[in-house]
């Protein structure tokens, strides 16, 4: 640990190690590391809730304990040593990163090539937060999905996987890309996961700069110009940047959606539902 009470940066790792952790690992190990790697932070509630859904109650939670506690001792994961709350539903929960065993195994797993590994170095409390708000919309739209047995997520990049070339030179830099699919169509969305930490003149440049995108006649991944969500913590906040955006010039109110973040995969799924 450092001296501020957060995890060391990984250290270097044998090869030997590496492998033969490579040879215990389960599909729901292999399963983890690929969503601890997506989405930079997941805690165990949200793990519970996405990979060990097939269990409940207290076999649930000695199954996804037994599990984790293995991963954490072959140094695969590392635990945040504060337990966080507030960026999902019931009481707090361990926040799990991946270290360097994790690391090195989809390295190996990639031939090498770790250009999709994350590294998010040392998070600030306002990291966490926000990165476990980012994975609670994931984890909300896969509960939702799985409920309505109709509506599959095809794809979900958090950032900076999400992040777009806005054709001047730069990146349009959304929280999050993702792709809704249902039998007969692909829905595309940017979502941007608000903890009402910026002020409104931001939120306001943040959407012209999507406005302004569209305008230009650009376009996002497959050739399609994704609708904005923006989910907010508050009604009230909800309300701001609502009045903001219809301040805009068209089409802001046809890109823009504005929700409240408990609202906000079901927002997302009434969208190709409609």
């Amino acid at each position: 640990m450092t001296g501020a009470g957060r995890p060391s940066p990984p250290t270097h790792v044998r090869i030997a190690h590496v492998e033969w952790v490579e040879q215990r690992l389960t599909e729901r190990d292999w399963q983890i590391i690929e969503v601890v790697n997506s989405l930079r932070l997941v805690t165990t509630h949200q793990l519970d809730r996405l990979l060990f859904s097939d269990l409940s109650g207290r076999s649930q939670v000695v199954s996804r304990g037994r599990v984790i506690r293995r991963l954490i001792a072959w140094r695969v994961l590392v635990a945040l040593p504060r337990r966080v709350g507030g960026a999902g539903h019931g009481s707090a929960a361990t926040a799990l990163v991946l270290d360097s065993t994790g690391r090195r195994l989809l390295a190996l797993r990639s031939g090498g090539d770790e250009s999709r590994l994350r590294y998010p170095g040392v998070p600030g409390e306002r990291t966490v937060r926000h990165t476990l708000a980012v994975t609670e919309l994931y984890t909300d739209l896969i509960d939702r999905c799985r409920a309505s047995g109709d509506v599959v997520v095809s794809s979900f990049a958090a950032e900076p996987s999400s992040w777009w070339p806005n054709g001047l030179g730069g990146y349009l830099k959304p929280d999050a890309y993702l792709v809704l699919t249902s039998r007969t169509m692909h829905f595309h969305w940017w979502c941007e996961v608000d903890l009402a930490t910026e002020s409104l003149p931001t939120i306001r440049r943040k959407a012209l700069v999507y406005l302004d995108f569209y305008q230009r006649g650009q376009l996002g991944r497959n050739g399609v110009m994704p609708l904005v969500l923006f989910s907010v913590p508050t009604e009230r906040r909800r309300d701001a940047i609502m009045q903001i955006i219809s301040g805009l010039p068209d089409p802001a109110n046809a890109l823009f959606r504005v929700t409240v973040d408990y609202e906000a995969a079901v927002t997302l799924l009434e969208s190709i539902k409609a």
